[in-house]
Parts: C-alpha cells; structure tokens; sequence
C-alpha cells in the first residue's frame, strides 16, 4: 500500500493539510508516488500572475492610481496654479511648471499614504483570500511545497505593487507634459534639472519609495499568512504604518524616530535636488529593509508549522 493510500486508510488528514506538508520529505515521498512530479514546476509565477491581473480589486486599484493626475489636473484647473507661503517656495508651488514637476507633486502627494494601499493590498490579501475561499488547502494538496507557494505569491505581490508605483508617476508625466509642456524639472530651491537628468532623479525616488514600502508588503504578507481574514491583513497593515506615521509625528521621541521607517519615508526628495544627497535614502533603505526580512522571514517560519484547515 502507497503511502497516499495508507493515509487515506487511516483516517488522517488529508495531503497537503498537515503541517508537515511541503517539506522535503513530504516532496520526495510525492515524487516517488508520482512519477515526473518537479516541485520547482508547481505554481508557475507567470500563472499567479494572471491569476492575479484577472482579480477586480488589482484593476481598480490600477483605475484609481491611474485617475489621480487626472484627479490633480483638473483641481489645478479649478483652482489656479499652486499658491504656498509668500515666504517660501515649495515642490507644491512648481506643480504646473512641467510635465516633471506635475509627477513629482504626484509622487509628493501620494507618497504617504495612496502608494501604502496597493501595497499592503497585493501583499496582504495574496494567501488570505485563499484561505477565504478555501482553496489554500488544495493548492498544498496539489502538491504545492509550502515555501514554493509563498515565494510565487511574494514575488507576484512585489511585482504589482512596484507596477503600481511606476503606474502613478508614468501617467502623471504624460498627463503634466501635455498639460504643461515638457521641460526641465524646476526645483523648489532655484536652478533646474534637464529632462534627462529629472527623469532618472525621478526613477531613483520611485525606487526608494518602493523599497521603503517594503515594511509594508513584509507586515502584510506576514499578516496574510496568520489570518484568513484578507481585510484583516490588509487593514492591520494600513493601520499599523499610519500608526508609524503618528509616532513620527511625535517631536517628543527625539532621535527613536530614526528607527521608524516613516521617519524616512520622504527622504526620496533629496533626489530632486541639484546635487543630491544619499545619506537620508540610504539610512531609510536600510532601515526598511532589515524590518522586512524579519517580517519575511517569520511569515515563512510560521507558515511552514502552520496546520491548513481552509
């Protein structure tokens, strides 16, 4: 008798249930049961990709990333051109002086808390809307090695949301230079940057932004895996960063705002200056990125001694 069978005889739980399911043993038992069975074939990413595209609540928030210049355009529109404080000038005030600057304001404006959504959403509701449905147990009796499962659903939740932060300033440069013509990027300071060099100034913020948002995608994944409640993980990730966001607000703590990734989360502006400056990104970079691979690291450890009943 097999032992797929024998287990089936037993009365135990079914394959891909148990907690020791995807571990190497379970995969090399699969394998001898189950000739030309590749764990490294389960789960293709180009699979949970679409499957992922196809879900109405990626194209919306796609919908609503994409709207916001349009959103901005027609509030400049209505309102005039940007008027701050007679005494200084901001990145606000040079909105509407180029296509450059009106993505800037874009990336400015949605920098604290529009661009923590898509990311919390894409790493948040990834495994717990399985569980909500009740495939994530047969996704694991496929048989889908545990750690394979969470790698594809990772790298698919990073990859829509770094899509969605490259989305919002791409449309907003379309959208600034046929509003206001293409030009350099006039910064708040004086002087100007060429078209060229604000566009790399400007890939380097996005970039900083997304990989600041990691803590985000590491606590939402982590919730994600603990939960099968899809909104909890991603209300409890959006929640906590504006909790971070509040505790930075708070002069009183001094120098242990430094170590709240929030704290940083705007140094992308040093970017936009004439001669840049990395000190502040490099720090938040770090920062971030120590407190996701701890998030990371404990979703997989839980994850791997979790028992799957959904």
């Amino acid at each position: 008798m097999s032992p797929l069978t024998e287990s089936a005889a037993g009365g135990g739980p079914p394959a891909g249930t148990g907690p020791t399911d995807g571990t190497p043993a379970a995969a090399g038992t699969l394998a001898e049961a189950a000739p030309g069975y590749r764990a490294g074939r389960t789960l293709p990413l180009r699979v949970e990709l679409v499957r992922q595209l196809g879900r109405r609540r990626t194209l919306i928030m796609g919908a609503i990333l994409a709207a916001l210049p349009f959103v901005l355009l027609a509030a400049f529109a209505i309102g005039g051109e940007p008027d701050g404080p007679a005494d200084r000038v901001t990145l606000m005030d040079t909105a509407t002086a180029s296509g450059a600057n009106f993505a800037a304001v874009s990336l400015f404006v949605s920098a604290g808390f529009l661009l923590v959504i898509p990311v919390a959403l894409f790493c948040g509701d990834t495994v717990a809307s399985e569980a909500s449905w009740s495939s994530l147990r047969y996704l694991l009796a496929a048989p889908v090695p545990r750690a394979r499962l969470l790698v594809s659903k990772l790298a698919v939740g990073l990859g829509l949301s770094l899509a969605a932060m490259v989305l919002l300033p791409l449309v907003a440069l379309a959208v600034g230079t046929a509003a206001y013509g293409w030009g350099p990027l006039e910064l708040p300071t004086g002087g100007s940057l060429g078209p060229g060099t604000a566009a790399w100034r400007l890939a380097v913020a996005v970039a900083y932004l997304f990989v600041s948002q990691s803590v985000t995608a590491g606590l939402a994944f982590w919730l994600s895996t603990r939960t099968d409640a899809p909104l909890g993980a991603v209300g409890g990730a959006v929640g906590l960063t504006i909790a971070g966001n509040v505790l930075d607000a708070v002069t009183a703590l001094g120098h242990w705002r430094d170590f709240l990734p929030a704290h940083w989360q705007f140094a992308w502006a040093d970017a936009v200056q004439p001669r840049p400056e990395w000190s502040g990104m490099i720090q938040g970079a770090a920062l971030s990125l120590t407190y996701a691979l701890v998030l990371f690291a404990l979703a997989f450890r839980g994850f791997a001694r979790k028992d799957v009943v959904s």
